[in-house]
């Protein structure tokens, strides 16, 4: 999460932070193809690390440099090729990263007091660098396909690691959890719908979708934003709100809409025939302290099973947890990057609070959560295994190893790509990055 958010400052550290305020004296450093790179487009890049703290050598603007190049040699030949990234595409991941951001920064307000521009700025200034971004990546999945690494080739690529290229990985968990959802009580299911039936009416009427959701909505997401989700392609909505969503005409308000994150009303603000764009107002029943105690009585129930050696934990899991995510898995839980291990400082927050004082095949007690979707839950959880910190090793920390191997993989690829379309590609090189030493030949040519 810290990296992309660094990568987000790099990117728009031209447009939005003020380089524009330093006094450099811009001119073409290279031409790919027809794209240029400025002068400026290395030194922002080259100041922002240095604002972050990182070190620098008399080589860190040469790296710079040639992954400029790379990128512009991508997207050249993304274009030549007609590899295309829609509007809908580009606004989609933009609404995305802002809603990560703001989520970041706490909220919108303190997001554009960060940057001293609105969020509709902001993602203005950063379209251009976006869509290109975009194509660089489709390019190089074009160019990469699907990378596969054996188990012989991750050991080889540990074994080609010098000692000090071994990352040091931090005390990391491994847990298992059995999960239920509270059953709310009809009369708080009967209030939600009879809420979003009258604000429905009033939308009907004349008033304004925005500003009731702003007034009304209980997604801390868009809220804000009058209801604005932006654009999403079907598969990444949950499946009844896309279902309704994108069967509404344009300026269209539906019905009542239940989902996994509560209950909505969806107007559709613009639909192309893969994306839509809508806004909604999402409502949730109240959890009672009787639905509460209620979930907790049953999951003690389950404990007692487990600490009593009626059932294994992971037999329990699949008995009864309610979580299908993790349920036909015995409960095991899955980082955000696919690995079971969990960094201590990524557990969800009040997983952490519980998972910190534990020790090995400990159950825990039941506690309150919150689900992916921002959803109440409640669980138990055991931890399975705690490491202490370390240098990585095949046996302990095979997912990280096969990940760098296969980023090397693909590293590879990309730059034997990249050696071939040199070859055919207009470059030119300014004199002043001609003495730069390349990792990727071909690229000073006569």
């Amino acid at each position: 999460m810290k990296n992309i958010l660094l990568h987000f400052l790099l990117l728009s550290f031209y447009t939005i932070s003020g380089f524009s305020q330093v006094k450099v004296i811009d001119q073409v450093m290279a031409v790919v193809g027809d794209k240029k790179i400025l002068y400026s487009d290395v030194e922002k890049q080259y100041l922002q690390l240095l604002a972050q703290g990182e070190k620098t050598t008399s080589e860190t603007r040469c790296q710079i440099f040639e992954q400029l190049l790379i990128q512009k040699l991508l997207v050249n030949q993304a274009e030549i090729d007609s590899v295309e990234i829609t509007e809908a595409q580009v606004s989609s991941e933009l609404d995305s990263r802002m809603r990560y951001f703001v989520n970041i920064m706490g909220s919108k307000e303190k997001l554009e007091d960060y940057f001293k521009k609105s969020v509709i700025e902001i993602k203005e200034d950063l379209r251009d660098e976006i869509r290109e971004q975009m194509l660089t990546n489709k390019m190089k999945n074009q160019i990469t396909g699907d990378i596969s690494v054996t188990p012989s080739e991750v050991k080889g690529f540990y074994r080609s690691l010098d000692p000090s290229e071994i990352p040091y990985v931090e005390s990391e968990v491994e847990y298992n959890q059995i999960l239920v959802y509270p059953k709310y009580a009809e009369n708080a299911v009967f209030e939600v719908r009879e809420k979003l039936l009258s604000l429905r009416q009033r939308i009907l009427d004349g008033e304004n979708f925005a500003t009731l959701a702003v007034l009304y909505s209980e997604d801390p997401g868009s809220a804000a934003k009058g209801g604005d989700i932006g654009w999403f392609p079907k598969t990444e909505l949950d499946p009844e709100y896309a279902k309704v969503a994108f069967g509404l005409k344009k300026g269209a308000v539906s019905k009542i809409v239940e989902s996994s994150f509560g209950f909505h009303i969806i107007q559709c603000l613009d639909r192309t025939e893969d994306r839509v764009h809508t806004r909604h107002i999402l409502l949730k029943p109240k959890i009672t302290s009787e639905v509460r105690s209620t979930a907790f009585s049953r999951l003690d129930s389950i404990r007692n099973i487990i600490e009593s050696d009626s059932a294994t934990f992971e037999r329990a899991a699949m008995l009864f947890s309610e979580d299908k995510d993790t349920r036909l898995n015995g409960g095991q839980v899955v980082n955000p990057s696919g690995g079971l291990r969990w960094q201590l400082d990524d557990l969800p927050a009040q997983d952490y609070a519980v998972i910190k004082n534990m020790k090995p095949g400990e159950v825990s007690v039941p506690y309150e959560s919150t689900d992916s979707k921002g959803k109440t839950v409640y669980k138990v959880i055991i931890l399975k295994k705690r490491t202490e910190p370390h240098k990585a090793n095949p046996e302990d920390d095979f997912h990280l190893l096969k990940e760098m191997a296969a980023q090397k993989k693909q590293t590879e690829i990309v730059n034997k790509w990249v050696e071939d379309k040199i070859k055919t590609t207009y470059i030119r090189i300014d004199p002043k990055f001609r003495s730069c030493k390349y990792s990727v030949q071909g690229w000073l040519k006569t």
